[in-house]
């Protein structure tokens, strides 16, 4: 992959090999990130766990302290008096059948979490298909199929996010932006390596934090020593 010079440039800034400090690797990803934008902080989380077994799975959500900097549009499937719940709580899309048949029709997309109540799963279950690969598919797990809709819409507007492992056993999750402060990045990391660490399945022996690496959307990666954050 041919890399720019601004890239090149920002990555001598990082010694290869080397495993840095949760703070010193944050100073790091701010400094070397050059783009034009404000660019999302990500965290990249290489667990020791094999998805293909059901016991060894990790999916959840938490809420990050200083939120993600994104606006998050917010698609709830409820009716009703559900329905009046989810509109007064602040979400971008309300509805049910009419809503499925706009993405199963139109390919329309333009949301970045759903949620459903339990009565309407049976409905959502028809899309599943095109949901599941985006990761959009409501979960309880994650909070996501819930009565409580007022609650969902409130904790993922204050910065709730989902983990879950992919199919390499990774966790790819956003922790902020470029310009937030060091501090807001750190207690945002810090969350959300607790949350994972907590989630960790019984199954999974040995080291469970196989590596962690910090990167800004186009700059380089700023790997953690995972041995300091257990």
């Amino acid at each position: 992959m041919k890399r720019g010079k601004k890239y090149i440039e920002a990555a001598k800034n990082i010694e290869r090999g080397n495993l840095y400090d949760k703070e010193e690797a944050i100073s790091l990803v701010k400094k070397t990130a050059v783009a034009k934008f404000d660019e999302t902080v990500e965290a990249h989380i290489r667990t020791g766990c094999d998805g293909r077994h059901a016991d060894q799975q990790i999916r959840g959500a938490v809420v990050l302290p200083h939120g993600t900097g994104k606006k998050v549009r917010i698609l709830v499937f409820a009716k009703d008096a559900k329905a009046a719940e989810a509109e007064a709580a602040g979400a971008d899309y309300v509805g049910g059948m009419e809503l499925i048949e706009k993405i199963q029709k139109e390919n329309w997309f333009d949301f970045d979490v759903v949620v459903a109540t339990p009565d309407m799963m049976g409905i959502v279950g028809r899309i599943g298909r095109v949901l599941g690969p985006k990761g959009l598919m409501p979960n309880p797990k994650a909070g996501t199929v819930t009565m409580d809709v007022t609650k969902a819409v409130n904790d993922i507007k204050a910065g709730k996010i989902e983990y879950r492992l992919d199919k390499t056993n990774i966790i790819h999750v956003p922790i902020g932006k470029v310009s937030f402060t060091e501090e807001q990045l750190a207690d945002n990391f810090q969350t959300l390596i607790e949350a994972i660490i907590k989630a960790r399945p019984a199954a999974v022996k040995g080291q469970f934090l196989k590596s962690v690496t910090l990167t800004s959307t186009m700059g380089p990666g700023v790997k953690i020593n995972p041995a300091k954050l257990v």
